[in-house]
């Protein structure tokens, strides 16, 4: 009887050791952890608006003005990666137009990657020469915000799996970089494109105009949306009694 009293104490100790273990590592509350999750909705949105916006090409349209006398007119729209040039109809283009386009429209096709990514050479559109340094610029800063987000998108994970809180400050940081880099990207992609059509020769190509496209305000908008989370991950990071000196609970207010 007291050998099965001692084995029961024993038992009782190791759990309540491993209940406080378990307490000091999943130290959120139900609160916190509601929080963090609806911050973590919000910058799972922004994050597929991010992928999304590298993924795709249309981040700016160049768009040929009207010839008198032609059937056919040429588009263009091209993003991090990828050209795509059209020969469209002018009968499928709205009357109202100047120029060619939108690119959506049903078209001649011919879509190509860049292939300053592969074989250092320089891309020709519309008989115009990118500036590959600029364009690989924006590529490379807009994968660097991607491989952060992810980052930051880990660190949440772990917070709300094991406990870790110390990584909620670590996840906020990276969120902020990761929408700081996308912003980033978007302007030098900008200069990209006004170093395209502005160069330092006379163009010999055809007219053109330009117009940003979803892509580009899809990617704007990532950022905006990452910055925020950020942003809200860090106010959750922070330690509560600022606040509650700040907003004190009722319960806790002086008779």
């Amino acid at each position: 009887m007291m050998w099965s009293n001692f084995f029961m104490q024993e038992e009782d100790r190791r759990r309540a050791a491993a209940g406080r273990r378990r307490a000091q590592v999943q130290g959120l509350t139900p609160e916190q952890e509601g929080k963090i999750k609806l911050v973590l909705l919000l910058v799972t949105v922004g994050a597929t608006m991010a992928v999304l916006a590298v993924g795709t090409e249309f981040w700016v349209e160049l768009n040929a003005y009207k010839a008198n006398g032609s059937a056919v007119c040429d588009a263009a729209h091209l993003g991090l990666w990828k050209v795509c040039t059209k020969r469209l109809w002018l009968a499928d283009v709205p009357a109202g137009r100047e120029t060619c386009g939108p690119a959506e429209l049903p078209g001649e096709a011919n879509c190509t990657y860049f292939k300053f990514f592969t074989t250092g050479e320089n891309a020709r559109i519309f008989q115009r020469t990118t500036k590959k340094e600029v364009n690989i610029a924006a590529a490379v800063i807009a994968v660097l915000g991607l491989a952060v987000m992810a980052l930051g998108c880990l660190c949440i994970i772990m917070v709300l799996s094991k406990g870790a809180e110390f990584l909620l400050r670590v996840g906020a940081v990276c969120f902020v970089l990761s929408g700081l880099l996308l912003l980033v990207s978007l302007e030098v992609f900008r200069h990209a494109v006004r170093a395209l059509l502005q160069g330092p020769e006379p163009a010999p190509g055809p007219r053109l105009a330009y117009e940003y496209s979803w892509s580009l305000g899809c990617g704007a908008g990532a950022g905006l949306i990452l910055l925020l989370g950020g942003g809200c991950f860090l106010l959750l990071s922070l330690p509560s009694w600022p606040w509650e000196s700040l907003c004190p609970k009722r319960g806790h207010r002086a008779a």
